[in-house]
C-alpha cells in the first residue's frame, strides 16, 4: 500500500473534521435531545421532523442550502464577511457539513440514552427539592453517558465517510479541504489511479472498523460498570 503526502494530508483533514465536527455537536445534541425527552411544548413533532431531516435528504442538498446561506450571498455569510470570516471553501465548511449530516444519528443515541433513565430517580430528584439543572447535572447527564458515547461514536464514524455535502461547500481542493471520500473520489476519476483508490479504501476501513470496535469496547465497559 503506497500512500503520497497529499494522502496523509486527507487522511489527517478527514480526523480532524471528524473530530471538530463531532466535538461541536455534542452539546448541542445533549440539549436537543434533552429538550424532546423531557419538555412539552406545541411543534414538538416539527422539531423531531427537523433534527431526523438530514437522515432523510440527500448529502447534495444539504451542501446546497449551507453554499446558499454560508456563500457571500447568503444571509449567514454576509453577517460573517462584515466580520472577516469566511467558511465556505475551507475546511471549517467541511465540519458544518459533516456536523449537519451526522446530528440525527448523535440526537438519536442520547435520546434512547435518556429515555432508559428510571424515570423514579428524576422524581426522587424533584422531590427533595432539587432544581431542574441539579437533576440536569446529577442524574440525567451521568446516566446518559452511554448514549453519548455511543452516539459520538456513530457521528465520528459518519463524518468520516461523509463526501455529498462536503465537496459541494467546501470543495475538493488538496491538502486544504480534501477528506478521503473526496480523495477516493479523484483517484477513481482518473484510469491510472485504482491502486491509489484502493489503498486510502483500505484506510477509510481500517479507521471505520477501529472507531467502531472502541465504540462496542467502552459500551460493554460502561455495561459492565453500570452492573457493578
Amino acid at each position: 500500500m503506497h500512500l503520497t503526502p497529499e494522502d496523509f494530508s486527507a487522511i489527517a483533514l478527514s480526523m480532524k473534521v471528524a473530530v471538530t465536527a463531532t466535538a461541536l455537536s455534542l452539546p448541542f445534541g445533549f440539549a436537543t435531545a434533552w429538550v424532546m425527552v423531557f419538555k412539552r411544548f406545541r411543534g414538538k413533532v416539527l422539531l423531531e421532523v427537523l433534527v431526523n431531516l438530514p437522515l432523510t435528504l440527500p448529502p447534495v442538498v444539504i451542501g446546497y442550502f449551507l453554499l446558499l446561506m454560508l456563500g457571500r450571498n447568503g444571509w449567514i455569510g454576509q453577517a460573517l464577511s462584515s466580520v472577516g470570516i469566511e467558511l465556505v471553501f475551507t475546511w471549517k465548511a467541511a465540519v458544518l457539513a459533516s456536523a449537519t449530516v451526522g446530528f440525527p444519528l448523535l440526537v438519536r443515541s442520547i435520546r434512547l440514552g435518556m429515555e432508559s433513565i428510571d424515570q423514579q430517580l428524576i422524581d426522587a430528584s424533584r422531590s427533595l427539592g432539587a432544581p431542574w439543572y441539579d437533576t440536569l447535572a446529577t442524574v440525567i447527564l451521568p446516566l446518559s453517558f452511554r448514549g453519548m458515547v455511543a452516539g459520538s461514536s456513530l457521528m465520528f464514524a459518519r463524518s468520516l465517510g461523509e463526501f455529498g455535502a462536503t465537496i459541494i461547500v467546501a470543495g475538493n481542493i488538496p491538502g486544504l479541504t480534501q477528506t478521503i471520500p473526496l480523495a477516493i473520489y479523484d483517484y477513481a476519476s482518473s484510469p491510472a489511479g485504482t491502486s491509489m483508490a484502493l489503498s486510502l479504501c483500505l484506510v477509510s476501513i481500517a479507521l471505520s472498523v477501529s472507531v467502531l470496535f472502541l465504540h462496542e469496547l467502552i459500551g460493554k465497559k460502561l455495561e459492565h460498570g453500570g452492573k457493578a
